[in-house]
């Protein structure tokens, strides 16, 4: 008997407010947003959570104002989860940026549509997606993104860019939700037609 070839699974993993924001959760973008997830602490579960999450991943894709995010920070960064970051591939959706210094980044092709399908075909595990919400947006149009891993503060922001794009319209199926430290919750989701 055949079996098909293992296709990566893209997962976008977000801190998102009670009304949907991803934009800025630690206040380095200069949103006016302020650093909203500061307050809180996502405890033991959820720090094991993020951990695991990286551990398992295969490659990484950002958008640009993302990755210059976490291009300045994680690099300086000393301990296993900042390795794990620094070594993971990582691609890169910008047309601005021609020569990424983060190490093992790559550009993906303009044309994000068949760069991500041929980064799923070529990929065995899980992709993550920190932040992006362009990014996101565009791949959530095109039905790439697989799973969404959302980790909810108990904070309403009234603006900013929020996960889902105007006029999306999508089914997803639970796959775990967690209580977390400060009333924060850990939403996994997995698209209902995967």
């Amino acid at each position: 008997m055949k079996t098909e070839p293992m296709q990566g699974k893209i997962i976008a993993t977000q801190y998102m407010s009670l009304d949907g924001v991803i934009e800025d959760p630690v206040g380095m973008e200069d949103s006016g947003l302020g650093d909203w997830t500061g307050a809180f602490s996502r405890g033991p579960l959820g720090d094991k959570f993020k951990e695991d999450e990286i551990r398992d991943a295969e490659a990484l894709i950002f958008g640009r104002k993302t990755y210059d995010g976490f291009a300045a920070v994680w690099p300086t960064v000393d301990g296993g989860y900042a390795a794990r970051m620094n070594a993971l591939p990582k691609y890169l959706a910008s047309r601005n940026l021609k020569s990424p210094d983060w190490e093992n980044t790559t550009l993906l092709d303009p044309d994000i549509v068949d760069a991500v399908t041929d980064l799923k075909q070529k990929t065995a595990g899980s992709i993550l997606i920190f932040g992006s919400g362009s990014v996101c947006h565009h791949l959530m149009r095109n039905g790439l993104i697989d799973e969404l891993s959302l980790i909810v503060y108990p904070v309403i922001l009234g603006r900013g860019l929020k996960l889902f794009p105007d006029n999306m319209k999508e089914t997803f199926q639970l796959i775990q939700n967690i209580g977390l430290n400060d009333s924060l919750l850990l939403l996994r989701y997995r698209l209902a037609s995967h």
